[in-house]
């Protein structure tokens, strides 16, 4: 199968990296370049436990190709560094077992950049991408909240 060298830009560093055609975004952060905060879950889009953003959006990294990925910038869980919706989700006890929290973070980061004054609406709307199997969803949104500075 033919490789590709790529220069991938991910959370604000470029990182060199051959992957073959058919490499996903998800395998290549996690088998080739070690970010292991994206999770596999589903491996075809319905999850979300795999979410980073692609310049500024979220983007499910199992469905994106890593050849897809190049010119674009990433960012990862790990290049979040303290965000204002990671501590939200601390505060708000926004996980149990914690396997899924990295896409809602990495989704809901997205959404507060992107829509700063989202209503319930909204939030429920982007948070219908990820699935928590072990929680509901009100802390979830409750830290959403309150990082747009919304009453719960």
């Amino acid at each position: 199968m033919k490789t590709h060298n790529l220069v991938l830009r991910i959370n604000g560093e470029d990182r060199q990296v051959t992957v073959r055609s058919a490499d996903t975004l998800l395998y290549t952060l996690r088998g080739r370049l070690g970010l292991t905060g994206s999770k596999p879950g589903c491996l075809n889009g319905d999850c979300g436990a795999c979410t980073v953003n692609v310049d500024g959006w979220p983007m499910k990294s199992c469905l994106m190709l890593a050849v897809e990925a190049q010119g674009k910038e990433i960012t990862t869980v790990e290049g979040l560094h303290d965000a204002p919706i990671q501590k939200a989700f601390v505060e708000h006890f926004a996980f149990q077992c914690g396997y899924c929290t990295p896409g809602f973070i990495m989704n809901c980061h997205s959404l507060v950049n992107n829509h700063p004054g989202a209503d319930d609406k909204k939030i429920k709307e982007w948070l219908e991408s990820n699935i928590c199997r072990c929680t509901g969803y009100a802390e979830i949104e409750a830290a959403v909240k309150e990082v747009l500075g919304k009453k719960s």
